[in-house]
């Protein structure tokens, strides 16, 4: 592990070969199988109640279904907050487009798409009334941001791990040793949203020491 400022970090990051590759896998971490969805901060939910309105028409049935018995998330039986999943399988803001929806997002056809993710890139929640209270827009919840690295706190340090998935993620794996891409470099820009520039410098000179040692 490494202390960077107030977290502690997994050497897998500076050390894990990892380059998502949607071609391959087709947004496989949204419906990953499991009884809880996405974690979520606490200061997310309310934005998660809202984008509902905004996305809403894109949702399938079934999801829309659990969302008017559940919401749109629920404490699991650890006690934490997720995202509600469809039949043990797909978050409910999971969303299938057609062909033609992928081509214009620059996906491969087949792929499942963040219905936030998807509203955030088109601009959609600007009309919403929450945009105005400061609420919304944000891209997609953090933990999705951040996969596979996962947050868990440890007295008074927050620990980044991976979450190694090498069945769903061998693709990312593989692309990742192809490219020379590691972790960190492959999460860049959710580690910065979540932790912020300096920190991600911080971790930046950890890696080249860690690059270093024998």
């Amino acid at each position: 592990m490494f202390a960077i400022q107030e977290t502690l970090v997994s050497e897998d990051l500076l050390r894990e070969a990892f380059c998502c590759d949607l071609n391959k896998c087709k947004g496989a971490c949204c419906n990953s199988e499991g009884e809880s969805g996405a974690p979520l901060d606490e200061d997310e939910l309310d934005v998660m109640r809202a984008m509902v309105d905004v996305v809403w028409d894109e949702l399938t049935p079934r999801a829309q279904q659990v969302i008017r018995e559940q919401g749109p998330y629920f404490r699991d039986k650890a006690g934490d907050w997720t995202t509600s999943v469809v039949e043990g399988r797909d978050c409910v803001f999971c969303t299938y487009p057609s062909d033609a929806e992928c081509e214009a997002a620059h996906v491969p056809t087949g792929s499942c798409l963040c219905a936030i993710e998807k509203a955030f890139r088109e601009g959609r929640f600007r009309t919403h009334p929450a945009y105005r209270d400061g609420k919304v827009p944000f891209m997609k919840p953090i933990s999705c941001h951040l996969y596979p690295a996962r947050l868990k706190q440890l007295g008074d340090y927050l620990v980044v791990n991976y979450d190694e998935q090498p069945e769903m993620c061998g693709c990312a794996i593989r692309q990742g040793r192809r490219l020379k891409v590691r972790l960190y470099q492959c999460l860049k820009d959710s580690l910065i949203r979540r932790f912020g520039q300096e920190w991600y410098d911080d971790l930046c000179a950890a890696a080249r020491e860690y690059s270093q040692m024998p």
